[in-house]
């Protein structure tokens, strides 16, 4: 019989995989076997220690480390609700997703915590986890580490009763009560939308089981059992990469490496180096800037056969570089966080480059035009039904009707074509989200943020092409103030926004172009507006 939850699931992997390696983050590997060990320890300590019960939600804000694993697998363990969470976000961000999800807990790591030291005392969380980058590696490793990281970070503001990593994995505590099997929400991950207000979508443990077993079906014998090193520079709260790390990698006894950075491209090339890697995921941005890379071109590619591209459009001049490279053709897919997060995705032994796919099996897709008549082939709108579909949105049921509906379909807001064998391209987005670097940037509230400055009259963000990022944020601005310059106004929205949010150019323009009931024309702004439209003062 399957698992019908995720501990039983990961306790059957353990089982069948305990000797091998799972998981190795800076020179550190852990087995399969300790993987479980310490996730054991780390979940007891959250019954016991912080009093957290089935159903209580806890945050993690951190990026590819150790600790991450250890900590979702100690969660699940628990019987907790996963809320992932970006480690970069701004206190404005983290306060609005800690307050939403009422999270009883979060896991932090040290020199990411100062918005946490802040934030968590205003929502009177008090039970917090700090740790630190070498707190799962050996004394002296473990000494040096830590020691250069606090060097580099400097002083931390204190969080009132915060536990250490350390402290919490050592002494013996007594065992987990018999934990509950409810297999409804396991995960509540973040996304956007109209409001501009991120909303948490609620992935049940049949959700993401189902997909872990779906996308193994396509994967089909491209995972081959046991023998797999997977390189994973993706973040880890990205839901994308969950899936394909936590579930899929270790469904298949994979060796995940884990990049903490995948920004810093010395570090990657020299965690790869000497690694004959066979699997790699990553998304578009990422493969043209290691394409770029003379150190990454001179890596051992002989062994890497399956290259697997998610989080935002690949472009097919990438792929064909990145071919060209590696060797390796890459297979894309496509998916949402409301849908855990895969629909489609390019068998390995048939792709077809410029298409997402077809649909996963026991996923039904639809196009559908403006009025909600089907489109065979499209273009429409795509409307996805399947047991990967999410549940709805936490605690906010009007929202969850727009996009689903009564009968499990859910509208993904996307425009796409389906040729004759099958396969999606998504061609269009309905809606106005904008893609950076595979992270959703909302335009609303990139310009809630923006308006707060009190030389700004009105402004309104698109999305246009950009040859790193897939798309950059670009911003136009009616200023009351001719003195206010784009680099002030950049400035001001890194103290409020992520950095991947904040505007890569700033246009100064006279008025924005609206229609008769005055609401903005995002196309026209898309478009580009003439030199005429725009003002005359030098930004």
């Amino acid at each position: 019989m399957e698992p019908q939850h995720l501990a039983d699931h990961f306790s059957a992997v353990v089982a069948r995989h305990g000797s091998r390696p799972a998981f190795t983050c800076l020179g550190r590997t852990l087995t399969y076997a300790q993987w479980e060990e310490r996730g054991e320890r780390l979940a007891r300590f959250f019954h016991h220690r912080f009093g957290l019960r089935a159903g209580d939600r806890i945050a993690l804000a951190l990026p590819n480390l150790l600790h991450y694993p250890v900590a979702a697998l100690a969660a699940i363990k628990a019987g907790l609700v996963l809320v992932n969470t970006n480690p970069l976000y701004t206190e404005r961000e983290l306060r609005h997703q800690l307050a939403d999800a009422e999270v009883r807990a979060v896991v932090g790591i040290r020199g990411l915590s100062r918005h946490l030291a802040r934030v968590a005392p205003e929502l009177g969380i008090d039970r917090v986890l700090l740790a630190e980058v070498g707190d799962l590696h050996g004394f002296w490793r473990r000494w040096a580490i830590n020691g250069w990281m606090r060097l580099r970070d400097g002083a931390v503001p204190p969080i009132p009763g915060a536990v250490s990593w350390r402290e919490a994995l050592r002494g013996a505590l007594p065992p987990l009560p018999a934990p509950p099997r409810d297999p409804s929400l396991a995960l509540l991950q973040y996304t956007g939308g109209t409001t501009g207000l991120a909303k948490g979508a609620m992935l049940s443990h049949h959700n993401l089981l189902a997909n872990l077993r779906q996308v193994r079906a396509v994967l089909g014998g491209a995972l081959r059992e046991g023998e797999e090193l997977l390189v994973m520079p993706l973040p880890l709260y990205h839901i994308f990469a969950f899936m394909v790390t936590l579930l899929v990698g270790t469904a298949a006894g994979a060796h995940t490496l884990l990049i903490p950075d995948p920004r810093d491209r010395r570090a990657l090339v020299k965690a790869l180096r000497g690694r004959r890697f066979t699997v790699f995921v990553g998304l578009n941005t990422l493969f043209a800037a290691l394409c770029e890379e003379p150190s990454f071109r001179r890596l051992d590619f002989s062994r890497l056969h399956l290259t697997i591209s998610g989080g935002m459009p690949l472009i097919p001049e990438t792929a064909r570089r990145w071919q060209e490279v590696t060797g390796c053709p890459v297979v894309e897919g496509y998916g949402l966080t409301e849908t855990s997060p895969v629909v489609a995705l390019n068998p390995p032994e048939r792709p077809k480059l410029g298409t997402v796919g077809p649909p996963l099996p026991d996923t039904e897709c639809r196009l559908v035009d403006g009025e909600g008549g089907d489109r065979d082939r499209g273009p429409g709108e795509l409307l996805v039904r399947g047991p990967q579909v999410m549940q709805g949105y936490w605690r906010k049921p009007e929202e969850t009707a727009r996009v689903l509906d009564e009968a499990g379909w859910l509208r993904t807001g996307d425009v796409a074509v389906r040729d004759e064998d099958g396969y999606l391209k998504i061609v269009d987005r309905a809606k106005d989200m904008i893609l950076v670097s595979g992270f959703n940037v909302y335009p609303s509230e990139v310009e809630e943020v923006i308006s707060r400055h009190p030389d700004v009259v009105e402004c309104a963000a698109v999305g246009v092409p950009d040859r790193h990022t897939g798309e950059a944020v670009v911003l136009y601005v009616v200023r009351r103030n001719p003195a206010l310059t784009a680099a002030a106004l950049q400035e001001f929205a890194r103290r409020e926004l992520a950095a991947y949010k904040v505007p890569r150019r700033i246009e100064f323009v006279p008025e924005l172009p609206k229609s008769p009931v005055g609401k903005v024309l995002r196309r026209a702004l898309r478009e580009g507006a003439s030199p005429s439209q725009r003002e005359a003062q030098p930004r």
